[in-house]
């Protein structure tokens, strides 16, 4: 089971290559905090002006993540893949920081094996994930996004509050937040398709379909 992530929570971004930049602009459109590093002058000037901070730092340096603060944070996402012993080293300073939540990106399974032997919590595999995807599951909104085309989305989540312990009617999921919920999973239960009488519990998990853009919206009702 994935770790519930506080929803506000800010981010630090290490890195700023393609997958880097690709997460960190589409947390910064989801309204979420994010300090991106990497220790590039030329890609930090790049970002500097689509993400809200971006500084230039050798996060293989302990001490350099300390200047910036790097110790506050509660979730971190090593985008450093060209490298991997950089990828290695970086990773483990934010272990050594005890950053509760790291993500790191991997170039091969093996590379992947290392960073979840030294403490990564989820290590993604940007041929399967895009940059979009990971800033949904970084976000601690959602579980699992899959993006369709059209932008069209089919999401694993937590039930926001305003939907718990109403009927699917009730809540007006489809009227006032125009997504349908497919299914449900409560604890201990098989998965089951939802009916327009399906009330939603604090501890279920729900599927729901829509467009990225009202997912989003449904998803930061709250939890």
């Amino acid at each position: 089971m994935v770790d519930r992530i506080k929803q506000n929570a800010p981010v630090l971004i290490i890195g700023l290559g393609r997958f880097g930049a690709a997460t960190a602009g589409k947390l910064d459109r989801l309204g979420r905090e994010v300090l991106a590093v990497d220790s590039s002058e030329a890609l930090v000037q790049k970002w500097s002006e689509r993400i809200t901070h971006a500084v230039q730092a050798d996060a293989k340096s302990i001490d350099a993540l300390r200047q910036i603060g790097a110790q506050d944070f509660s979730v971190a996402v090593c985008a450093v893949g060209s490298s991997v012993e950089a990828s290695v080293l970086i990773v483990a300073n934010l272990v050594d920081l005890k950053i509760p939540q790291i993500w790191a990106k991997a170039i091969s399974q093996t590379h992947g094996k290392i960073l979840e032997r030294i403490g990564a919590n989820h290590v993604i595999y940007p041929e399967a994930d895009s940059g979009e995807r990971v800033a949904h599951l970084v976000s601690g909104r959602m579980l699992d996004f899959i993006e369709f085309d059209d932008d069209f989305a089919l999401v694993k989540m937590y039930p926001p509050k305003p939907i718990r312990g109403l009927n699917l009617t009730e809540s007006g999921v489809r009227t006032k937040h125009h997504v349908t919920v497919v299914g449900v999973k409560s604890p201990g239960r098989p998965f089951s398709y939802a009916t327009a009488e399906t009330v939603v519990s604090d501890h279920d998990l729900i599927i729901v379909a829509g467009t990225e853009g009202d997912i989003e919206r449904f998803a930061a009702l709250g939890s």
